[in-house]
């Protein structure tokens, strides 16, 4: 018995995927020159797979304030706060955190991944409850496994299963702490943050939201779902990435809650992590000032998810349930997926390839994020290539080609 032989069956599926063409592993850029497009094996290709939400990786003025802080703080801490202490910055970016969410605690840590781990695992332990949505985020699962709080699973966006199930602990001691998200990542569903909200309050216990996919995308100044949904004073935990709409790196959580503070001395994640780089803090920042800035930003995006999610329903892709900044196309088999993923990509278009067992219903997606940086060519170019693509594999029929 071989210490990897427990995962063959995951080889023997890479090793189908790579036999196809290029793989997702293998995608090498030989440059990327703005926040849609890069070059992959000599060929422009339009970047649709980044969650470059606002295109603020290429902002001018984070660009200058990142130079800056490595030219006056060097390259990175070297440690963790705990150990090394925090930088001017890292307390500032906290302190616009804050203010920006309307909150009263703000938590920084090194990546959002490490900010559920960090934040699940140290909110509730042994005796306690927490309550999670199934579709939840591989980090939110691996959040709940380094804690010792016991797992229950309500139905994705179920607010009547996350009833039922409250109410079978009704007599139960230990503290409950609700967790959904704002965006899911894979075909870019919202919670019914409202109808969640209200259970809540019914039932009692805590409720956090990772707001990782909509911040600065929903809300009348970007906050995310509690504020699109009118529910942020029913919202315990605000827990969101700087990899996303902020065009960086980084986690953090904010709170109202009094003594959350003293997470920073038991949050094992955050405490033994080294943290984030001057560079990055300063980046992030800027990237805040000009999301907050900018609504049309947000505008812009949601026009141009729209524009793609309209136009590949048009051309007959079986979409998900509304337009969102994500925009998956459900494939009929894994091999068909593969087929067109290498496809588009020799096409000029990249993109992510989901297969089971990662999605939501276990069957393969291609999974695209639109930016606010897209131009509408860009859009009806990836719509031709889709039809032209789609149609060679027989996934939808050549007579819908509306952007052909």
């Amino acid at each position: 018995m071989g210490l990897f032989d427990k995962h063959l069956a995951y080889r023997d599926a890479y090793k189908a995927i790579q036999q196809a063409g290029a793989d997702p592993f293998t995608v090498r850029f030989d440059a990327v020159v703005s926040p849609t497009e890069g070059v992959v094996e000599g060929r422009p290709t339009i970047l649709l797979g980044t969650n470059n939400y606002l295109g603020l990786t290429f902002d001018e003025k984070a660009i200058a304030a990142s130079v800056k802080a490595v030219q006056e703080r060097g390259t990175g801490t070297t440690g963790s706060r705990i150990a090394n202490g925090s930088f001017e910055a890292h307390v500032a970016l906290e302190t616009a955190l804050a203010e920006f969410y309307g909150r009263k605690h703000a938590m920084v840590f090194t990546t959002g991944y490490q900010a559920n781990l960090g934040v699940l695992s140290t909110l509730v332990g042994r005796g306690d409850h927490l309550i999670l949505d199934a579709d939840s985020h591989a980090s939110i699962y691996d959040g709940s496994r380094l804690g010792h709080a016991e797992v229950i699973r309500f139905r994705h966006n179920d607010p009547e299963d996350l009833a039922k199930r409250l109410r079978r602990l009704k007599d139960v001691p230990g503290e409950r702490l609700i967790v959904v998200e704002g965006i899911y990542s894979m075909i870019g569903d919202t919670a019914p943050l409202k109808e969640i909200a209200a259970v809540k309050r019914e039932m009692g216990g805590y409720l956090l939201v990772d707001e990782a996919h909509s911040m600065g995308v929903l809300g009348a100044t970007g906050r995310g779902l509690a504020e699109a949904a009118g529910v942020e004073d029913d919202v315990d935990f605000i827990v969101g990435t700087f990899s996303k709409s902020l065009g960086a790196i980084g986690g953090f959580c904010v709170s109202n809650l009094d003594d959350f503070d003293v997470m920073r001395v038991i949050c094992r994640p955050y405490m033994f992590t080294a943290s984030l780089p001057p560079a990055v803090v300063a980046s992030t920042l800027v990237a805040l000032e000009q999301m907050i800035a900018k609504p049309q930003l947000r505008e812009q995006l949601n026009s141009n998810a729209c524009r793609l999610y309209d136009g590949l329903t048009a051309l007959g892709f079986v979409t998900g349930p509304a337009a969102s900044p994500i925009v998956a196309a459900t494939m009929p088999d894994v091999e068909r997926a593969i087929a067109m993923w290498n496809g588009l990509l020799q096409s000029g278009v990249y993109l992510n390839l989901a297969l089971p067992p990662a999605t939501p219903d276990s069957r393969p997606l291609l999974r695209a994020s639109i930016s606010a940086a897209h131009t509408h060519e860009q859009i009806d170019q990836v719509l031709k290539m889709f039809a032209e693509v789609g149609t060679a594999l027989g996934v939808i029929d050549g007579q819908q080609r509306a952007f052909a």
